[in-house]
């Protein structure tokens, strides 16, 4: 857990280790992952909060249902999240910015595959241009990644999220109402087991990033994000 950047990573094993059993994660369940991480909740606030609903769990007399989806971890989350001080946050991420887990060689191989699959990419020629011009993006920052140069990964992050913040903007233009529609009303169906274990403002950002993640995937855009790598 030193690289923060294996947060989806570590939240997914951590899950299933504790569950006991293989479960794929679902749709929703990325997409909380990604709407905690986006939120800024530290891994090991999602760590002990999926701990706490297990344990809260295990001491049940009746066990009728099981957690089948993070979803029910999402109170015990956001428990945790607040019970850790600034200085416990701060130290999680790491203060100068780096992380000792990647190396400039496999985000420089990271950023290219993906400015290759931006390329290939066959989709109305305004979404193609976006495409075209984060994939030169990409190359250009991959050929400043030296063994060196000390990683500022903050700083490429915030590039990628530009980059994404764009291609969104893009693929949601380019997509027709009644798509947008089908996956608004996707997502509410899918997260309504959910809604009164979650605030609304979590759930409405649960459902942004739930359309988000099905525009990539529909349209084959790479997702950017070191989260990714």
């Amino acid at each position: 857990m030193e690289n923060y950047f294996n947060y989806f990573t570590e939240v997914e094993q951590h899950f299933q280790r504790r569950r006991g059993a293989g479960l794929l994660l679902s749709t929703v369940d990325w997409a909380l992952i990604e709407a905690w991480k986006e939120a800024g909740i530290p891994l090991e606030a999602v760590l002990r909060g999926i701990d706490g609903t297990f344990d809260k769990y295990d001491r049940r007399p009746s066990k009728t249902k099981k957690i089948n989806a993070l979803a029910y971890c999402a109170q015990e989350v956001l428990a945790a999240a607040e019970d850790m001080t600034e200085a416990t946050v701060g130290a999680r991420r790491g203060e100068a910015g780096t992380a000792p887990g990647l190396d400039a060689q496999e985000i420089a191989r990271f950023f290219l595959a993906n400015a290759e699959m931006l390329r290939q990419v066959k989709m109305p020629v305004a979404l193609q241009l976006v495409c075209e011009e984060c994939a030169v993006t990409l190359s250009e920052l991959a050929s400043t990644l030296t063994g060196s140069v000390p990683l500022q990964l903050e700083g490429l992050e915030r590039r990628l999220t530009v980059m994404e913040e764009k291609l969104l903007a893009a693929l949601t233009i380019a997509a027709h109402e009644s798509e947008l529609f089908e996956l608004r009303t996707q997502a509410d169906r899918e997260i309504a087991p959910y809604r009164s274990k979650m605030p609304g403002a979590q759930i409405q950002q649960l459902i942004k990033q739930f359309i988000h993640k099905r525009l990539f995937e529909k349209a084959k855009i790479p997702r950017l994000s070191l989260f990714y790598l």
